[in-house]
């Protein structure tokens, strides 16, 4: 048995971070690695001819440019932020390891600021002012693209191509629906690993198994990644 599995990236350091704290990105890629090694290892498929096929992992470069912060008005420069230089390291962490393909996809720049959810509501029950406001109750507005595609795509691939017999997708909603439905009409073993984060009910009937193979941390998991 063949085994393709595919990494939604944002979604992967978003809950291994909640699981298991913010480690270097060395770290981090040789974590990624081993659970997915482990997916297809003697001792967790019943099939001991199971095989990996190939770790495709979908992500996007990190934005570089400057703006100014609306609140602060102070100048920051993405390019120098601990996340850049963490994505940029990991993503040169990845190309090393073997098996691993990294499939990136583009932030769409939307080119302004919005105040986070709960001081919107906060503004909104006038419990604070406009003036209230801090430096890091806005944030810069930057979203995926292509990637939902670009793994939806590979799904068709695989499935078509006949190059795997199962695909396991490590993610946590439920945008992969309806390429899981093309995958598995084509006869794969559809598995998804959400990373012990609660998935929408309704999802099992589209998935051949649920598994999630991370250790969880001894620290209480106090953030769940919502779809």
């Amino acid at each position: 048995m063949k085994t393709a599995i595919l990494v939604d990236g944002g979604f992967f350091i978003k809950r291994y971070r909640s699981l298991m704290g913010n480690n270097p990105p060395d770290k981090v890629a040789k974590d990624l690695h081993e659970i997915c090694l482990q997916h297809v290892s003697q001792k967790n498929n019943s099939d001991n001819t199971s095989i990996l096929y190939r770790i495709l992992f979908y992500d996007c470069a990190p934005i570089e440019k400057k703006v100014h912060n609306p609140v602060t008005k102070k100048s920051y420069d993405f390019s120098r932020s601990s996340e850049y230089l963490f994505r940029r390291t990991f993503h040169q962490e990845l190309k090393k390891l073997r098996k691993v393909a990294l499939r990136l996809g583009k932030l769409a720049d939307q080119g302004g600021w919005i105040i986070k959810p709960e001081q919107t509501k906060n503004l909104l029950n006038g419990v604070i002012k406009i003036s209230d406001l801090q430096e890091n109750d806005v944030v810069y507005e930057v979203r995926q693209k292509g990637v939902d595609m670009k793994i939806g795509l590979d799904i068709a691939s695989l499935a078509y191509k006949k190059l795997v017999d199962q695909i396991i997708l490590i993610a946590g909603d439920s945008d992969f629906v309806p390429a899981a439905k093309l995958a598995r009409r084509e006869g794969i073993d559809f598995i998804l690993d959400p990373m012990w984060n609660p998935i929408n009910p309704d999802l099992h009937e589209h998935i051949d198994g649920l598994k999630s193979i991370c250790k969880k941390s001894v620290k209480k998991d106090l953030v769940a990644v919502s779809a």
